[in-house]
Protein backbone atom coordinates (compact mmCIF):
# COMPACT_ATOMS: atom_id res chain seq x y z
CA UNK A 1 0.00 0.00 0.00
CA UNK A 2 1.65 3.17 -0.87
CA UNK A 3 1.68 6.01 1.88
CA UNK A 4 2.62 9.61 1.63
CA UNK A 5 3.51 12.35 3.79
CA UNK A 6 2.63 15.52 4.49
CA UNK A 7 3.89 18.11 6.68
CA UNK A 8 1.72 20.33 8.46
CA UNK A 9 2.15 23.52 10.45
CA UNK A 10 0.12 23.67 14.19
CA UNK A 11 -3.19 25.89 14.13
CA UNK A 12 -3.02 28.01 17.46
CA UNK A 13 -7.02 28.75 16.80
CA UNK A 14 -9.77 26.59 15.29
CA UNK A 15 -13.19 28.22 14.00
CA UNK A 16 -14.59 30.02 11.22
CA UNK A 17 -12.47 33.03 11.31
CA UNK A 18 -9.49 31.94 11.64
CA UNK A 19 -9.64 28.87 9.22
CA UNK A 20 -10.55 32.35 7.07
CA UNK A 21 -6.77 33.86 7.83
CA UNK A 22 -5.88 30.37 7.40
CA UNK A 23 -6.75 30.48 3.44
CA UNK A 24 -5.83 33.88 3.13
CA UNK A 25 -2.47 33.01 3.77
CA UNK A 26 -2.55 30.38 1.37
CA UNK A 27 -2.98 27.52 3.25
CA UNK A 28 -5.56 24.96 4.06
CA UNK A 29 -6.94 24.19 7.55
CA UNK A 30 -6.99 20.50 8.46
CA UNK A 31 -7.61 18.61 11.77
CA UNK A 32 -7.03 14.85 12.25
CA UNK A 33 -9.17 12.52 15.04
CA UNK A 34 -9.65 9.38 16.62
CA UNK A 35 -7.14 8.95 19.00
CA UNK A 36 -7.88 11.48 21.58
CA UNK A 37 -7.39 14.80 20.78
CA UNK A 38 -8.15 16.15 17.74
CA UNK A 39 -5.01 18.14 16.26
CA UNK A 40 -5.77 21.14 14.18
CA UNK A 41 -3.19 21.95 11.56
CA UNK A 42 -2.77 23.46 7.73
CA UNK A 43 -0.49 22.44 4.96
CA UNK A 44 -0.77 23.36 1.43
CA UNK A 45 -2.27 22.58 -1.46
CA UNK A 46 0.84 21.03 -3.28
CA UNK A 47 1.34 18.65 -0.44
CA UNK A 48 -1.93 17.33 -1.17
CA UNK A 49 -2.00 16.93 -4.86
CA UNK A 50 -0.83 12.58 -5.05
CA UNK A 51 -3.36 12.50 -2.29
CA UNK A 52 -6.65 13.48 -3.68
CA UNK A 53 -6.49 13.63 -7.56
CA UNK A 54 -5.85 10.31 -7.13
CA UNK A 55 -8.06 7.20 -7.55
CA UNK A 56 -5.62 5.18 -5.57
CA UNK A 57 -6.19 4.60 -2.13
CA UNK A 58 -3.08 4.86 0.36
CA UNK A 59 -2.45 6.12 3.59
CA UNK A 60 -0.82 9.38 5.48
CA UNK A 61 1.84 10.33 7.31
CA UNK A 62 1.01 13.68 9.10
CA UNK A 63 4.04 15.48 10.44
CA UNK A 64 3.33 18.31 12.66
CA UNK A 65 4.82 19.56 15.35
CA UNK A 66 7.59 17.36 15.49
CA UNK A 67 5.19 13.96 15.83
CA UNK A 68 4.34 11.60 13.19
CA UNK A 69 0.91 10.12 12.99
CA UNK A 70 -0.33 7.78 10.75
CA UNK A 71 -3.69 8.49 9.28
CA UNK A 72 -6.40 7.77 6.43
CA UNK A 73 -8.15 10.80 4.27
CA UNK A 74 -11.26 10.69 5.37
CA UNK A 75 -13.23 13.63 4.20
CA UNK A 76 -12.53 16.73 1.34
CA UNK A 77 -14.54 19.93 1.62
CA UNK A 78 -13.88 21.91 -1.48
CA UNK A 79 -15.16 25.84 -2.28
CA UNK A 80 -19.18 25.68 -4.06
CA UNK A 81 -17.70 28.12 -6.97
CA UNK A 82 -13.63 27.98 -7.33
CA UNK A 83 -13.62 23.86 -6.21
CA UNK A 84 -10.30 24.70 -4.44
CA UNK A 85 -10.12 22.83 -1.09
CA UNK A 86 -11.66 24.62 2.09
CA UNK A 87 -11.00 21.91 4.62
CA UNK A 88 -9.86 18.57 5.20
CA UNK A 89 -10.49 16.09 7.91
CA UNK A 90 -8.27 13.32 8.33
CA UNK A 91 -8.19 10.23 10.54
CA UNK A 92 -5.68 8.90 12.92
CA UNK A 93 -5.49 4.96 12.70
CA UNK A 94 -4.84 2.88 15.55
CA UNK A 95 -4.04 -0.57 15.79
CA UNK A 96 -6.84 -2.98 17.28
CA UNK A 97 -9.62 -0.16 16.43
CA UNK A 98 -12.22 -0.95 13.37
CA UNK A 99 -12.61 1.71 10.85
CA UNK A 100 -14.50 1.80 8.18
CA UNK A 101 -13.84 3.34 4.97
CA UNK A 102 -14.17 3.16 0.50
CA UNK A 103 -11.39 1.26 -1.52
CA UNK A 104 -11.29 0.79 -5.16
CA UNK A 105 -11.76 -2.12 -6.67
CA UNK A 106 -10.46 -4.23 -9.47
CA UNK A 107 -10.95 -6.74 -11.70
CA UNK A 108 -8.68 -9.90 -12.59
CA UNK A 109 -9.30 -12.46 -14.93
CA UNK A 110 -10.26 -12.43 -18.75
CA UNK A 111 -14.22 -13.06 -19.66
CA UNK A 112 -14.96 -15.80 -22.01
CA UNK A 113 -17.68 -13.75 -22.82
CA UNK A 114 -15.54 -10.44 -23.71
CA UNK A 115 -13.74 -12.89 -25.86
CA UNK A 116 -17.13 -14.12 -27.79
CA UNK A 117 -18.33 -10.41 -28.70
CA UNK A 118 -19.39 -9.55 -24.98
CA UNK A 119 -19.12 -5.85 -23.18
CA UNK A 120 -17.57 -6.18 -20.12
CA UNK A 121 -19.54 -3.45 -17.68
CA UNK A 122 -18.14 -1.92 -14.47
CA UNK A 123 -21.21 -1.19 -11.81
CA UNK A 124 -19.03 -0.07 -8.86
CA UNK A 125 -15.64 1.44 -8.76
CA UNK A 126 -15.42 1.34 -4.92
CA UNK A 127 -16.56 -1.09 -2.03
CA UNK A 128 -16.60 -0.08 1.55
CA UNK A 129 -15.01 -1.96 3.83
CA UNK A 130 -14.65 -2.74 7.63
CA UNK A 131 -11.48 -3.40 8.87
CA UNK A 132 -8.49 -2.49 11.26
CA UNK A 133 -4.88 -0.73 10.45
CA UNK A 134 -3.25 -3.91 10.97
CA UNK A 135 -5.79 -5.58 8.05
CA UNK A 136 -6.14 -2.55 6.23
CA UNK A 137 -6.13 -3.02 2.18
CA UNK A 138 -5.72 -0.74 -0.75
CA UNK A 139 -8.02 -2.16 -3.00
CA UNK A 140 -10.64 -5.24 -3.05
CA UNK A 141 -10.42 -7.86 -6.27
CA UNK A 142 -12.80 -10.00 -8.27
CA UNK A 143 -12.13 -12.79 -10.65
CA UNK A 144 -13.77 -11.96 -14.25
CA UNK A 145 -12.41 -14.90 -15.99
CA UNK A 146 -15.43 -17.44 -15.44
CA UNK A 147 -18.14 -14.49 -16.58
CA UNK A 148 -19.91 -15.72 -20.20
CA UNK A 149 -22.18 -14.25 -22.31
CA UNK A 150 -25.22 -12.85 -19.93
CA UNK A 151 -23.75 -12.92 -16.93
CA UNK A 152 -22.97 -10.75 -13.92
CA UNK A 153 -20.69 -10.73 -10.44
CA UNK A 154 -22.55 -9.20 -7.33
CA UNK A 155 -20.33 -8.17 -4.18
CA UNK A 156 -20.67 -11.90 -2.76
CA UNK A 157 -18.31 -12.77 -6.02
CA UNK A 158 -15.49 -10.45 -4.57
CA UNK A 159 -12.40 -12.28 -3.26
CA UNK A 160 -12.54 -12.65 0.76
CA UNK A 161 -9.97 -11.09 2.75
CA UNK A 162 -8.65 -11.97 5.93
CA UNK A 163 -9.83 -9.53 8.59
CA UNK A 164 -11.79 -7.16 5.85
CA UNK A 165 -15.47 -7.29 5.81
CA UNK A 166 -17.47 -5.59 3.21
CA UNK A 167 -20.42 -3.51 4.10
CA UNK A 168 -22.06 -3.24 0.87
CA UNK A 169 -25.05 -5.62 0.15
CA UNK A 170 -24.39 -9.00 -0.94
CA UNK A 171 -26.26 -8.99 -4.03
CA UNK A 172 -25.52 -5.57 -5.17
CA UNK A 173 -24.38 -6.05 -9.10
CA UNK A 174 -20.49 -4.83 -9.24
CA UNK A 175 -20.17 -5.95 -13.17
CA UNK A 176 -21.51 -7.63 -15.70
CA UNK A 177 -21.06 -8.99 -20.00
CA UNK A 178 -23.73 -7.52 -21.82
CA UNK A 179 -24.77 -8.94 -25.35
CA UNK A 180 -24.85 -6.07 -28.30
CA UNK A 181 -27.58 -6.30 -30.15
CA UNK A 182 -25.85 -7.48 -33.37
CA UNK A 183 -24.67 -10.90 -31.37
CA UNK A 184 -27.75 -11.05 -29.79
CA UNK A 185 -29.61 -11.28 -33.43
CA UNK A 186 -26.87 -14.06 -34.32
CA UNK A 187 -27.48 -15.74 -31.43
CA UNK A 188 -31.35 -16.06 -32.07
CA UNK A 189 -30.88 -16.80 -35.78
CA UNK A 190 -28.57 -19.58 -34.76
CA UNK A 191 -30.75 -21.24 -31.71
CA UNK A 192 -33.47 -20.74 -34.89
CA UNK A 193 -30.97 -22.77 -37.63
CA UNK A 194 -30.12 -25.26 -34.82
CA UNK A 195 -34.03 -25.70 -33.93
CA UNK A 196 -35.11 -26.75 -37.37
CA UNK A 197 -35.82 -30.36 -38.27
CA UNK A 198 -34.26 -31.33 -41.74
CA UNK A 199 -37.15 -31.12 -43.80
CA UNK A 200 -37.62 -27.88 -42.69
CA UNK A 201 -34.06 -27.20 -43.00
Amino acid sequence: MDTITINGAPRANAGKTAAKSDRNAGTIPCVMYGAGENVHFTTTADQLRDLIYTGEFKTVNVNVDGKSYKCILKEVQYHPVTDAVWHIDFLQLVNGRSIKVEVPLRFEGVSPGVRSGGKFIQKIRSVKIKTKPEFLVDEMKADISKMKLGQSLRVRDIVAVNGVEIINPIALPIATVTIPRGLKSALVDEEETVGESPAEA
